[in-house]
């Protein structure tokens, strides 16, 4: 299904509103054989293995629709990025799901846009690179202006009743761009000048009709790699005749190739000659045909108004500089920079509280892998998950090399064991750090049990506190001792230590054992259903199933990415009553309780239960 060019942001309850990702778009079949491949049908299985692999996880044979986004540093999308994912490896990739077409063999197509997407929503399980793609419903003007702040490439609108019409450019859905940009076809290079490489200019085509029109030329956009690899792929493609009936002026001698390579420009306006003006070269279109390239409209469109900046967005709006911690210096970056825009907090604060804590949180973090979630541009900027460390990491950065069953690879997990590296990681945007349950020199025991209380919609954190006190009632029976933290959102985390006596399997099925026990002796308010879809909405998860390698929680004194910054923290048990909330405990004052109770989750470190010796005075329960 296409979509039409809307002119610009509305707002209707009648549409739904969506990021317009810069990458590839997508068709993933997944069933007895995974395929994945472009609009055009050129197959993406090899390109994108690491895609293909997580599709291989799906719990149900689907057809999606969606689209392939690499990340940058920045963690934006970049599409140049995508291009050369052959040469990055390692950067974060994901396949944007938006659409569900199939589902076990049955056509989807003839339901609403909601209906596909809910039904969408509930069959996809989610991995770190296939994601479901969430919608706003009814205000796209807002939504466009919080895509204006992150800048983003634009929105897609779509029309909330809308059947999925395949093959069709139709008004049901509209693209609405940020940037001007649209595709062109490459039919020709100018010599370069001075000491560039390869080629000048790249020579701009389009059609209208069977005729092949001039659109201008543009030779900004590149760096070296994309010099040398396009003038590689031009080379076999030279032709001696211009393929224009016109052949247009250039500023340099001109080379002619076939019109067979489709690229993406963005640009300030179209003449009413139909030339772009200030091109830029982002990236080639494999997914898209040359012969799909035509003049869409004989109209110049208007440039967007330049306006004259205020004095404060005039400001430099970024401090870098450079501290050392202990032995390493560590470059930090953009530390003014609001991280949590409705209380003013700043990556400089994130980084400082960290500092602070260091002494109280690094015990619960040493020598445990981290499974990064990197927040570049805040809370309400876009954030993404990696677990393999770049290859820019320092080297003194610690490594622990695990297996991947699921992508049949070594990755290369980051231990955090000093400040120097927990400022390192806060500077990459990591507002929460998530550690494993065991440690790299013993993987397969972990040190503490977990069980996660996760509430659903209805429920009050006062429901959450009851079913806290509940487990600690039945740890408390068996001889386990237990100890609860908040988890910074909307939970409460209670934590067992188990002294790495005991493996993965014998932990969570201990901790499925409490559960079970907890859910009976409270059964209106706890469930141990996962599917959020399933799962009753007055009814809190009791969720064992984080004891897993490589499960990961947020940490005991870890900031967490929500509004007014709070903090993971570690309570007695007499303080978990009624009246206690979550956002108690905050970027401002945990330093402050914490030194004067000390850790009081140094215990989950230490000796673990006899978990046999539990189990059999649980036989009594």
């Amino acid at each position: 299904m296409l979509a039409q060019t809307g002119d610009e942001a509305f707002s209707d309850p009648d549409w739904v509103f969506e990021i317009k990702w810069d990458g590839y778009r997508a068709i993933a079949e997944i069933g007895h054989e995974i395929k994945l491949y472009s609009r055009n049908g050129l197959s993406f299985l090899s390109k994108f293995r690491r895609v293909a692999e997580d599709l291989a996880l799906q719990q149900h044979d689907m057809v999606v629709d969606g689209e392939i986004v690499v990340f940058d540093d920045d963690g934006k999308p970049n599409f140049q990025l995508l291009q050369q994912i052959a040469d990055h490896t390692d950067a974060p990739i994901a396949f944007q799901v938006f659409d569900l077409l199939k589902l076990n063999g049955q056509n989807t197509e003839e339901l609403t846009l909601l209906q596909r997407k809910e039904l969408l929503r509930d069959a996809l399980t989610e991995t770190e690179i296939i994601r479901y793609c969430e919608h706003i419903p009814g205000d796209g003007e807002a939504f466009f202006s919080e895509i204006r702040k992150m800048n983003l490439e634009g929105m897609m609108a779509k029309h909330a009743g809308s059947l999925y019409a395949e093959g069709h450019r139709t008004a049901d859905w509209l693209k609405i761009k940020l940037h001007e940009s649209d595709e062109v076809i490459i039919c020709g290079f100018t010599e370069p000048r001075g000491s560039r490489i390869g080629f000048g200019a790249l020579i701009l085509g389009r059609y209208d009709g069977n005729k092949l029109i001039y659109a201008g030329h543009t030779g900004t956009g590149f760096d070296t790699e994309t010099l040398k690899d396009l003038y590689k792929r031009l080379e076999p493609m030279v032709i001696r005749r211009s393929p224009f009936d016109e052949k247009p002026k250039t500023n340099m001698p001109a080379t002619w190739v076939r019109p067979e390579l489709v690229c993406e420009i963005e640009y300030t306006e179209v003449t009413k000659d139909g030339i772009f003006r200030h091109p830029v070269f982002k990236g080639l279109r494999f997914d898209k045909e040359p012969y799909e390239i035509t003049v869409k409209s004989s109209q110049p469109t208007k440039a967007k108004q330049k306006t004259k900046p205020s004095a404060s967005m005039a400001k430099k709006d970024h401090l870098d500089s450079e501290i050392k911690v202990g032995e390493q210096k560590i470059a930090l970056t953009n530390q003014d920079k609001v991280y949590w825009p409705e209380n003013g907090y700043t990556k400089g604060d994130l980084i400082e509280y960290y500092q602070s804590m260091a002494e109280y949180i690094l015990p619960h973090l040493k020598d445990r892998p981290q499974s990064l979630h990197r927040f570049p541009n805040g809370i309400t900027g876009m954030s993404f998950y990696q677990k393999d460390a770049a290859d820019q990491t320092p080297d003194w950065i610690p490594i622990k090399q695990i297996h991947s069953e699921s992508n049949n690879k070594m990755i290369n997990y980051i231990l955090c064991n000093d400040r120097a590296t927990m400022a390192y990681l806060n500077n990459l945007g990591c507002i929460d750090l998530n550690p494993w349950t065991a440690k790299a020199d013993n993987l397969d025991h972990p040190d503490y049990m977990v069980i996660d209380l996760d509430p659903s919609e209805n429920n009050t954190f006062d429901d959450v506190i009851e079913t806290a006190q509940a487990v600690k009632e039945l740890l408390d029976f068996c001889g386990a001792e237990g100890y609860c933290k908040t988890s910074g959102a909307t939970g409460i985390h209670i934590y067992v230590p188990m002294g790495a006596k005991y493996n993965f399997e014998q932990v969570k099925d201990f901790a499925h054992l409490i559960v079970e026990l907890v859910q009976r002796e409270l059964p209106d308010i706890t469930t141990l259903e996962r599917s959020l879809k399933k799962r009753d909405p007055n009814r809190i998860y009791l969720d064992y199933l984080q004891n897993r390698p490589g499960q990961t929680l947020a940490s005991a004194y870890s900031i967490r990415p929500r509004p007014g910054a709070p903090v993971s923290m570690p309570l007695e048990w007499k303080e978990l009553k009624k009246g206690l909330r979550p956002t108690d405990f905050n970027i401002k004052n945990a330093l402050k309780r914490v030194e004067k109770k000390g850790d009081l989750f140094l215990p989950v470190l230490e000796k673990g239960i006899d978990m046999l010796t539990c189990i059999e005075k649980l036989q009594d329960r």
